[in-house]
């Protein structure tokens, strides 16, 4: 692999909030500059050279219109245009059933300096990505001047994503499921249960619920880009939204002008253990940040007691079932278990505030105080997304407890990350829904899609994969470094982008900001 580094200041020497961008309102994390220094890879060699495969369907056209109303959200861009693509629910058989993707664009400010279009995702999986386009011009929010006069900002909600055909399942089925199980019968329930609820999605939903793969998700970019009228896109791909870039990279490296991808998502399979190995540690790592952070930081709200100190003992407490949620005058006889207090510092954590974190801590330990305790819980997208693209799969109960405790040796700290557990957990029994001729479906070898015969998710990528630039903060609790490198690694020719950092979606950060619109208004 390619690489040179040069650093780019932080123009943010302090810690501090960032407000979260309306059109990432259900990102992962907020963001959250912590020091002062950021390593940059310089953008590789030109992309690969154009495909020979002719087009093979012509998709249908897009009928543009003024962007509908997004409440509770202000009125989209008066110059942002929307409409609908139609593509097969199964590219594997693209006469066959349909389905609806809901694509917006903002065109070039000014013609004459016109690159070409960006696609963007911003990840989840499960978030709306249209609003990228629709809000492309939004002062904070969006993109800047230059960016806009140089390209078509395009974006979609991914199939069964928002005004894409939303997701459809029996939630009575979800909140049956344990979110932690306690023992081997509570496992088996959750898996049976997770197959049920599965068997729901696909009942309400029809075959697109076996079908909201990221390879899917991928083909439809293409059919947008031809659509579009374009012979190469740019794209610029958060969190989850890198999966897509990723997959898109391999099936259809000739149609790529530049790509980016921002708080990266480890590329392949990594199965259950590494998946929630990697995650939790990530999680301790930034309790160590807080850590040293409370050692100087007077704003540490523990009146001199040590921050590991306290965790330990508020562990202890919920373990042993008397750690209470603290009131205005005292403990409340609301019981907290170790679980609800994991799942409450990844939230302090991912979004690290000194301050509020502390506070937090200081109230469950002297029990006086407000503290809020969110639900736990794998969001449905993520099921029938993450559940197809990765196996995560869990053979039982043995094997389910002997990777906790090894993950809570990676993790001494914080024990696991809730976000990773869920994940992990809601793939256990959520087996590839079955196609309504009663053949389980799973993920197509060769489709013939809008490019011509292109390999499936297990067979090498036609041609060259062109470079990217992988931008990743070095401490984030949903993305960590440790798969942004492995994204970087599987490319040729790549940049990587370290900024040293708390924090995820880098983009919103202005070094960082500026380095990627560089790469991507740079590009051959």
């Amino acid at each position: 692999m390619h690489m040179s580094t040069r650093v780019l200041p932080n123009p943010h020497p302090r810690p501090h909030s960032q407000r979260r961008p309306v059109v990432r309102r259900r990102a992962l994390s907020v963001l959250l500059a912590l020091s002062a220094s950021a390593a940059v890879v310089a953008p590789g060699a030109a992309v690969a050279q154009e495909g020979a495969g002719a087009t093979a369907v012509a998709p249908p056209p897009i009928r543009w219109g003024a962007c509908p109303a997004n409440p509770p959200m202000p009125d989209p861009s008066p110059r942002a245009q929307c409409g609908t693509l139609r593509v097969p629910v199964d590219w594997a058989n693209p006469q066959g059933p349909k389905t609806s993707v809901f694509v917006a664009r903002y065109r070039a400010t000014e013609p004459g300096k016109r690159v070409g279009v960006l696609m963007t995702n911003p990840g989840g999986p499960g978030n709306p990505g249209a609003d990228a386009a629709m809000y492309a011009d939004d002062p904070y929010d969006g993109y800047t001047p230059e960016m806009l006069q140089r390209f078509d900002i395009v974006s979609f909600d991914p199939r069964g994503i928002g005004r894409s055909e939303g997701i459809r399942c029996d939630e009575s089925i979800a909140g049956k499921i344990p979110s932690r199980p306690r023992d081997a019968a509570e496992f088996e329930r959750l898996r049976t249960l997770n197959g049920q609820l599965a068997e729901s999605c696909l009942r309400q939903m029809g075959p697109l619920a076996a079908h909201m793969d990221t390879e899917s998700v991928a083909r439809d970019m293409d059919a947008l880009r031809a659509a579009v009228g374009e012979q190469r896109i740019s794209f610029l791909g958060h969190s989850y939204g890198t999966s897509i870039g990723e997959r898109y990279a391999r099936l259809f490296p000739q149609r790529l002008r530049a790509l980016a991808l921002d708080s990266a998502v480890a590329p392949g399979r990594v199965g259950a253990e590494r998946f929630l190995t990697e995650g939790s540690a990530a999680v301790d790592d930034i309790f160590e940040k807080l850590l040293a952070l409370c050692e100087k930081d007077t704003s540490c709200a523990l009146k001199g007691q040590r921050l590991i100190d306290v965790t330990r003992e508020l562990f202890a407490r919920a373990d042993a079932g008397t750690l209470r949620a603290p009131g205005t005058d005292g403990p409340t006889q609301e019981k907290i278990d170790a679980d609800q207090l994991v799942d409450h510092l990844y939230g302090a954590l991912r979004r690290l505030d000194p301050e509020t974190a502390t506070r937090d801590l200081a109230a469950l330990h002297s029990g006086t105080g407000e503290v809020h305790l969110g639900d736990s819980g794998p969001e449905r997208a993520w099921q029938l997304v993450l559940c197809r693209d990765d196996d995560l799969r869990i053979r039982d109960w043995a094997e389910y407890r002997a990777i906790r405790e090894r993950v809570a040796k990676a993790a001494p700290y914080v024990r696991y990350s809730s976000q990773a557990l869920d994940m992990v957990l809601g793939c256990q029994g959520w087996m590839p829904p079955k196609a309504p001729s009663g053949k389980a479906e799973a993920p197509s070898g060769k489709a013939k899609g809008l490019s011509g015969n292109v390999e499936g998710l297990s067979g090498k990528a036609k041609g060259t994969l062109p470079p990217v630039l992988v931008v990743n903060a070095t401490h984030d609790a949903a993305t960590p470094l440790a798969g942004a490198r492995r994204m970087a690694a599987v490319f040729p020719k790549a940049s990587l982008l370290t900024v040293d950092t708390v924090g995820h979606w880098m983009y919103a950060l202005p070094e960082p900001k500026r380095a990627i619109n560089a790469y991507l208004s740079g590009r051959g």
